[in-house]
């Protein structure tokens, strides 16, 4: 099916939306941090848990959700879920405590724990394989403008309302999509998954027992995890406490972030799909992206000459390397297992974001804050060097673990 075609549109755009609106979510937190703070009077640990939980709401779905989207199909996954997202905003927005809004949070994450994985699920269903990364690059530059949404704009909204409001907005967003999906997408009826309950496990237990798996499995995790910790929510305070910019600044800052970011989705996908003609397998590209993406960090903790707006464009642009490893995975598994492939890294790297980015908040608040509310720049710097530490192992593990591969090639 041609990708410009009103029936690929239908496919396309609901499920863009999907994504638009889940990323908005993840990291608006990063814009109304200050906010949040002062409203519900909360410590940076307390933060870093309460945007977090966001991520092990996601997580905590992934299992039985690769096997509801290979077993029910992406459209009626994806609406449903969404429906818990708009209520999950409604909670947010009316609660006056950290706890309520921390079950908000949660609903949020859980409703749009589908909204990429339906997508990824849908376009292995109704569109040829050698367009893959490239459509795939297209949903995720639909989840960068998302992340540009949550910054410049929501300071615009902020200007008219307060982030309570922000959220009943979101909540009636999520509802309008969630009808969207349900409603305009096709059904391909006759690709439904005929497998028992019991060979699905099955299906999970031989996705989590290859090796093709667990080898990019590390670095892919650790790296996505890093990315949607620091965009999500340090990003903004690092801005204003290291660089020492003020709100409308860090807006427009994380506007050029997530610019990159769309750029990146789009162009690094385009150029896995050109260079895997050329005889490029897509796990190369992917790995030597983030080993970019791991250098460029380091840039935020050594005191460099480079202007601050262009590391985080680099960082924004080279962060989306990661989720070329979900197309490199899926040509190594069945189509039918599709699902379960992407979903099974997917709980990985989003158990890893609920760890890594409480523990950022919880490094940072091992030193004092300062009286005007900011934090110590040591902590900032322990705690990005541990995010790196962690990409920098899973790095050499995929390393190690492709030349171990190899030399049993030979051998046999």
């Amino acid at each position: 099916m041609p990708i410009l075609s009103s029936k690929a549109l239908r496919v396309f755009i609901p499920f863009a939306l999907g994504y638009f609106l889940s990323y908005l979510f993840r990291v608006v937190n990063a814009v109304i941090a200050p906010d949040l703070v002062a409203d519900l009077h909360i410590d940076p640990s307390q933060l870093g848990l309460l945007t977090s939980t966001y991520f092990i709401a996601f997580a905590s779905s992934q299992l039985p959700l690769g096997i509801f989207l290979d077993r029910f199909g992406p459209r009626i996954v994806e609406s449903f879920l969404l429906a818990f997202a708009g209520l999950g905003a409604f909670i947010f927005a009316k609660s006056q405590t950290l706890t309520g809004v921390i079950i908000g949070r949660a609903f949020i994450g859980f409703g749009v724990s589908a909204c990429l994985m339906a997508a990824f699920k849908s376009y292995v269903i109704w569109f040829p394989a050698k367009v893959w990364p490239r459509i795939n690059g297209f949903q995720m530059a639909a989840g960068g403008l998302g992340a540009l949404s949550a910054t410049t704009p929501v300071e615009w909204v902020l200007q008219m309302t307060d982030w309570r409001g922000l959220f009943l907005l979101l909540a009636f967003l999520s509802f309008f999509t969630a009808f969207s999906v349900f409603f305009i997408v096709p059904e391909k009826k006759s690709k439904k998954n005929q497998e028992s309950f019991s060979t699905q496990i099955d299906g999970i237990k031989q996705v989590f027992k290859s090796h093709d798996f667990w080898r990019i499995a590390p670095l892919s995790t650790m790296s996505q995890a890093g990315f949607l910790s620091l965009q999500g929510l340090w990003a903004g305070p690092w801005l204003r406490d290291i660089a020492g910019m003020q709100r409308q600044e860090i807006a427009l800052v994380l506007s050029w972030t997530a610019i990159a970011m769309i750029a990146g989705f789009i162009g690094l996908g385009f150029a896995a799909e050109k260079l895997f003609q050329r005889g490029v397998s897509i796990l190369f590209t992917a790995v030597t992206g983030m080993s970019i993406f791991m250098g460029i960090q380091f840039f935020f903790v050594l005191k460099t000459p480079l202007p601050i707006p262009l590391l985080w464009i680099l960082f924004g642009f080279f962060g989306t390397s990661g989720i070329l490893s979900y197309s490199a995975l899926t040509y190594s598994f069945p189509k039918i297992l599709s699902g379960r492939v992407t979903t099974g890294i997917n709980l990985l790297v989003f158990i890893a974001a609920f760890i890594l980015q409480w523990a950022i908040g919880a490094i940072i608040n091992l030193w004092e804050t300062s009286a005007a509310g900011n934090y110590h720049p040591s902590g900032y710097q322990a705690s990005f060097l541990m995010v790196i530490g962690l990409q920098a192992a899973g790095l050499a593990w995929c390393l190690f673990s492709g030349l171990k591969n190899k030399k049993r090639s030979h051998v046999t």
